[in-house]
């Protein structure tokens, strides 16, 4: 198959699982990924790989309710704090359940389950565990080398190419548990149709799909930012900008992060309700998660929710509940 020849869903699904499965040598792994990338991936090749890493996925026990996931693709070279991990953690504050799928670094510096090791909490605990995680705190993360054994041999392979593969954005796709609300940040614009539509045929009910000001693959506060709503009535692309909800414009530069115990420090900066361009950019990327998941009338409306949830204490509150009730690692 050419590089420049889409596949259908199944042909992706028997590749994958063909990969997955360690039939393919490490050169055409890496061939493989390459071509997808320059060629573009389709919405059927993003849907038929999460089949197959889905599959291949360990099993996990039945969770049940509205869970909400909350991810990046990652991607975008901005160097930014762990802006979905800390949406998590605000969007639990404001009553929603969170099954937050996550990993350490691939293309960033620090990723989700990397800050939250530097901040105490355990990422590889039970699976088993994941339920009374949901019930009594009201969020969950699910570590990827721990849900999908099998990536792990592709990890040296993605960091020797270089460059965000189709794995970056199969990853916020591939959350094993019944997500039922999603919001993806997607580094390329370009691929916010896609990921909308494979996200709706993966089962999802409601969502949104943002490519943020600057590149960002989150909200911004740079500029307009654009996003792409779904339900299950179909899907409608929007625009929205910082000042339609009362924020200060900010360059990326301002939201910068670092190795994982400098976003641990900013992480815990917001929590403590510490007025920044970091806390406005949490506040607006669960602002639009919460109007997305019906939860707020408006993007605004949702920032004021957000907002609420920081300053009032409780998404401090819900995160040293989370802490104390995960297996601490200090």
């Amino acid at each position: 198959m050419s590089r420049a020849e889409n596949m259908t869903e199944q042909q992706m699904l028997e590749k994958s699982r063909s990969l997955l499965n360690g039939d393919m040598e490490d050169a055409q792994i890496k061939e493989f990924l390459i071509g997808l990338h320059e060629k573009g991936e389709t919405a059927d090749e993003l849907v038929g790989l999460v089949k197959a890493m889905r599959e291949k996925a360990i099993a996990l026990p039945e969770v049940s309710g509205e869970l909400v996931d909350v991810c990046g693709t990652g991607g975008d070279r901005s160097y930014s704090f762990n802006i979905s991990t800390l949406t998590a953690f605000v969007l639990a504050g404001t009553g929603m359940t969170v099954a937050k799928h996550g990993n350490r670094s691939v293309s960033s510096k620090t990723g989700s389950s990397d800050v939250l090791e530097a901040l105490g909490i355990a990422v590889d605990s039970d699976t088993e565990k994941i339920p009374g995680m949901l019930e009594g705190t009201g969020i969950a993360f699910l570590f990827a080398p721990v849900i999908h054994p099998a990536l792990g041999k592709l990890r040296d392979i993605r960091k020797n190419i270089g460059t965000p593969t189709i794995f970056n954005l199969a990853g916020p796709l591939a959350n094993p548990l019944p997500v039922t609300v999603q919001m993806t940040g997607v580094y390329r614009r370009d691929m916010m149709e896609p990921m909308a539509d494979a996200l709706m045929r993966l089962g999802r009910k409601r969502g949104v799909i943002v490519h943020g000001a600057g590149g960002l693959d989150e909200l911004s506060l740079a500029g307009t930012n654009e996003l792409i709503f779904f339900d299950e009535t179909g899907k409608h692309a929007s625009t929205f900008h910082p000042h339609e909800a009362g924020l200060e414009v900010a360059p990326i530069e301002a939201i910068r992060g670092g190795e994982p115990e400098r976003n641990a420090e900013i992480f815990m900066d917001v929590l403590n309700g510490n007025e920044s361009p970091y806390l406005d950019t949490v506040a607006l990327n669960a602002g639009a998660c919460l109007y997305a998941s019906g939860r707020a009338a408006s993007i605004a409306e949702g920032v004021h929710q957000a907002r609420k949830s920081i300053l009032s204490g409780e998404t401090a509150r819900v995160f040293e509940l989370h802490r104390l009730t995960s297996e601490v690692c200090v």
